[in-house]
């Protein structure tokens, strides 16, 4: 399936969106999600328009892999979490929404639960 340039990641990435920015750099955008799971909920999204794990280059997954590395522990910490879930979906059926590739940091407190 083809890439949607309307879905809402791209509006973002465009800036036709606002969002609770985090981190940018030339590959990668960071943001606050807007129904968070728990507090500090972050998206991770590369800018190189791919829907999924299976239609990004492996440059472009590297570099999303290693600010997902490098944000979550900053996120855990930020937030005072014991632990950090790292979620990717690939596909409506395994759960995806936004048809953009992209990484949710979620921060996990022992006996919290999901929103």
């Amino acid at each position: 399936m083809a890439y949607d340039q309307s879905n809402v990641f791209a509006k973002v990435l465009r800036g036709e969106i606002p969002c609770h920015k985090i981190y940018e750099d030339e590959d990668t955008l960071a943001f606050l999600d807007i129904m968070p799971r728990t507090e500090g909920h972050a998206l991770i999204v590369t800018k190189e328009k791919a829907r999924d794990l299976f239609d990004v280059s492996p440059k472009a997954l590297a570099k999303l892999v290693a600010v997902v590395q490098k944000l979550a522990p900053v996120i855990q910490e930020a937030t005072g979490a014991e632990g950090v879930l790292i979620q990717q979906f690939n596909g409506a059926a395994a759960g995806q929404t936004v048809f953009h590739l992209h990484f949710h940091i979620i921060p996990r407190k022992e006996g919290e639960t999901l929103k």
